[in-house]
Formats: C-alpha cells, structure tokens, sequence
C-alpha cells in the first residue's frame, strides 16, 4: 500500500469499521477479515485492534465477551446509538469531501 493510501485510510478507517458494524455485531478478527473481503488488504490486525480500543474508549460501540471455541471468549463489537450519530457524521462529511473532489477533477481535465 502506497503512503498516500496509508495516509487517506488514517482519516477514514474508524467510518468504514462502524460502517461494517451496521446491523452486524463482529469481532476483532471478523472486521479485519471483512476489511480485506472489502479489498483493504494490507490493514494489520493490529492498527485494527488499536482502532477498536479507541471506538470503545469515546463510546461508540458497545462490546459483548462471548465464548470461544479456542482460547479466551471473544469481544464482540456493535454499533451503539452514539456510534450511528459519528456513523451518519462520518457519511455526510464523505459525501461533501467527495463531491468537492470529484468537481476538482472534473474542472483539472
């Protein structure tokens, strides 16, 4: 992954994790398994642990231990009514950022 990928994903990684926790609780694995379904390949499991230590620390998720069939029960993650207000900020400052860009590039051709 390039660093301006790197750099972009930065601002943007805490919208797309809540956007995948809509209406589907997940674990951490899970999410980091979705992201790259999603074609975020190269995310490390550990920038995504450290994200869902934040998202729980501002109160965005609420988390569930559920047992596992191997090791420790798992956290399970799902979107709260505060997660879904940031969720919503999330994608309307998305669409401005968006459609501003795609008007410049439009304008630069």
């Amino acid at each position: 992954m390039g660093r301006q990928m790197t750099e972009m994903l930065k601002g943007t990684l805490e919208g797309i994790v809540l956007a995948l926790l809509t209406g589907k609780p997940a674990y951490g694995y899970e999410i980091t398994t979705l992201l790259r379904g999603q074609g975020f390949t190269e995310i490390a499991e550990g920038t995504v642990y450290a994200l869902l230590v934040r998202i729980e620390q501002k109160g965005l998720v609420d988390v569930e231990k559920r047992p596992s069939e191997k090791g420790p029960p798992r956290k399970v993650y799902s979107l709260n009514e505060q997660g879904e207000k940031e969720l919503d900020e999330f994608w309307n400052t998305w669409s401005f950022l968006s459609e501003r860009l795609e008007q410049l590039r439009k304008a630069g051709k």
